[in-house]
């Protein structure tokens, strides 16, 4: 299901919807929670994206490693590229994962705000500020060793 779309590989297809919006949940849901006063005109945003940047995340995931499975059935290639390769796949489950952190975190902030006492509010500003930082991390490192993986540079 994830192999290909049109007869192309998926990955390289579905991973740029997640480039862009995990980092776009990270700002957002951050200035939700740090600016008060963009809260309304925000906060469907926020919703939306906390489920559809994990989603970009975990078909990103999955595509990857149905690339990788096809790409490699024999083994990883010695030398370079294979080293490049292990490196880009290794950061696939840490960045899922932390896309997950995110959107959960975001949601909660998203209730926190809407009916919760101001502590919570405060308790998931801060904790959806640091899920960000990490998914936004995580996010242009895996993008930078699959990009490094591809052009070698």
């Amino acid at each position: 299901m994830f192999e290909q779309i049109l007869d192309l590989p998926a990955h390289p297809l579905l991973v740029h919807a997640a480039v862009v919006l995990i980092p776009l949940l990270a700002l957002l849901a951050s200035a939700y929670g740090l600016i008060p006063r963009i809260r309304a005109a925000t906060g469907w945003a926020v919703a939306a994206l906390a489920v559809a940047a994990p989603a970009s995340a975990a078909a990103a995931y999955l595509s990857g490693t149905a690339f990788y499975d096809s790409l490699f059935a024999r083994g990883v290639p010695p030398g370079e590229l294979g080293e490049r390769v292990v490196t880009h796949a290794n950061l696939g489950s840490p960045t899922l994962f932390a896309a997950l952190g995110l959107g959960l975190s975001a949601g909660v902030l998203l209730y926190a705000v809407a009916r919760g006492p101001r502590v919570l509010s405060l308790i998931f500003t801060v904790t959806t500020v640091l899920a960000g930082l990490v998914a936004l991390f995580l996010t242009v490192r895996a993008g930078h060793t699959g990009a490094t993986a591809v052009w070698g540079r």
